[in-house]
């Protein structure tokens, strides 16, 4: 039995981000993670001997000023990146080229797609903007909004349209009105089509998938610090964390899973772990979900019958594969995309489906059906970090969606194998001997994330960026704005929560916030 004046739950970002601002407030801080290391989903870990894979997360999202500051997060190594990502559809079609230089981006699009595209991006943003403020997507240290909140942040009539929108309307039908037309504007529809489903169990058509479009679409102001790609991967994020929670004095135990939170007369009193050590706390800060921290961790009576009944209607539908692959080289990409054998254009590379089809294949999926040409976010990050594989050897990654996760669990094995056959053909439609290349690969489904990571049903964002999950629907630090959850001292600080999912740290500060403010 070890006493502490707070406990942290989690070593990921956000539990690493608490647990060391806590520590530096002069709060004697243990932090006890399950697995053998420390970050979660953003960790970069050597799956196969010399090939080193960002096994979850991969780039640092744009990140209130306020929290990077505080972090440090401005001294980390960057990869100098011209080109975020290149997108296309694998039909002959023109490449999507995204620099990270707006001029240069603007230019290339105007030159390659057409004003109109330019037109027609300017004026999604610009749809964006309402919703991202009513979701507070770049906000840190604040509670969520009401619905008459997220409303009154809309300065016209129009903007109180794109809110509503966000709330009830759907993802294809925002990316039709603006980009219209099905060929020519083909792989940049598939890009938004893909951004805005992959946190969500919902067709780009299917109401409510708007909400993540215009959440993924928010345009940061002066107060956020831009997305970055780090050298080392991701997981330097993490060692910088552990670094500084370390110096400030603060204790990190690994293999150490939390079992329960023990609750007197209300209020926390400490933690038990698995092998029936007691850490005696009267903070205790979760970074695992909420409803897992609210209906697993802690005892039934604790916890209100309406606040579990509302946890109980989080989705955590996960419905994708994960693919890490130890190359025998680089791809070699054949005509008409040449242009991708440019080491610059190889940090992301997206093969999507078109809205359309995205939607078809939602819905073959919950039939069981795999995809027969999947969407693909595609990447090589040893193209410009050779760390991460040994000389002449490449380390790349794919993300592809829908996994038909509602299938009978006898027949799991056997879609796993045919879904990951089918993201390597994809490659190899544009890189005919990536198949060849390949020495080792693993292939991981929600399944297997939720085992690794403690994601409920493999659901990275702790609770999927669906409209009845956003907002006052989504809990802070003290359960939902209406709804607290009523035990003292217990304080929620996961991608579930207020600040939403992605490496931003913003749940983890706000819950640290929280702990410092009522003490």
């Amino acid at each position: 039995m070890t006493d502490y004046d707070a406990v942290v739950i989690g070593a990921g970002h956000n539990g690493l981000t608490a647990a060391l601002l806590l520590q530096r407030a002069g709060l004697r801080t243990v932090c006890l993670e399950a697995k053998r290391y420390a970050g979660g989903m953003a960790s970069t870990v050597e799956l196969f001997d010399g090939y080193r894979f960002e096994i979850a997360g991969s780039v640092q999202l744009p990140t209130s000023a306020v929290v990077s500051k505080e972090l440090g997060l401005d001294s980390l190594p960057q990869v100098e990146l011209e080109v975020m990502s290149v997108s296309l559809r694998g039909v002959g079609d023109e490449p999507f080229v995204y620099y990270t230089d707006l001029a240069r981006l603007a230019e290339h699009v105007e030159q390659v797609h057409g004003i109109e595209v330019l037109l027609g991006m300017a004026e999604m943003a610009g749809w964006s903007q309402a919703p991202a403020r009513a979701l507070g997507r770049f906000e840190a240290g604040t509670m969520p909004r009401t619905l008459d909140e997220m409303y009154a942040c809309a300065t016209s009539e129009a903007e109180r349209a794109t809110i509503t929108e966000m709330l009830f309307g759907a993802a294809g039908d925002v990316i039709d009105r603006y980009l219209p037309d099905k060929e020519r504007h083909g792989a940049l529809r598939g890009m938004l089509a893909f951004l805005a489903v992959n946190s969500t169990f919902r067709g780009p058509y299917t109401p409510g998938s708007a909400a993540a479009l215009a959440w993924g679409m928010a345009v940061p102001d002066e107060n956020t610090v831009l997305t970055k790609k780090l050298k080392g991967g991701i997981g330097v994020l993490t060692e910088h964390l552990e670094k500084q929670y370390a110096d400030a004095g603060g204790e990190l135990r690994l293999r150490s899973q939390v079992t329960a939170v023990d609750v007197v007369d209300g209020r926390v009193t400490g933690v038990v772990t698995e092998d029936g050590s007691r850490y005696d706390a009267r903070v205790v800060v979760s970074a695992v979900a909420p409803d897992l921290t609210l209906t697993g961790l802690v005892a039934r009576d604790a916890v209100g019958d309406e606040v579990r009944e509302r946890l109980g209607r989080i989705d955590h539908r996960g419905s994708y594969v994960q693919m890490h692959f130890a190359l025998d080289g680089v791809p070699e990409f054949a005509a008409p995309y040449e242009l991708l054998n440019d080491p610059g254009m190889q940090a992301a590379i997206g093969l999507f489906s078109t809205p359309e089809e995205l939607q078809v294949q939602w819905e073959d999926s919950r039939r069981g059906i795999v995809p027969a040409d999947p969407a693909v976010a595609f990447q090589i990050p040893s193209a410009q970090d050779p760390q991460l594989a040994p000389p002449g050897k490449a380390a790349a990654s794919a993300f592809s969606l829908w996994f038909p996760i509602e299938s009978d669990p006898a027949h799991y094995a056997r879609l796993k194998a045919e879904m990951g056959q089918r993201v390597i053909e994809k490659i190899s439609r544009i890189a005919p001997n990536f198949e060849s290349l390949i020495l080792k690969h693993t292939t991981f489904t929600p399944r297997h994330m939720g085992t690794m990571f403690g994601a409920p049903g493999g659901d990275y964002c702790h609770g999927l960026l669906h409209p009845e999950l956003l907002g006052p629907y989504r809990p802070g630090p003290r359960g939902y704005r209406d709804l607290p959850h009523g035990v003292g001292g217990l304080y929620l600080g996961s991608a579930g929560c207020y600040g939403g999912p992605g490496i931003s740290f913003v749940p983890g500060y706000n819950a640290a916030q929280a702990v410092l403010e009522d003490a």
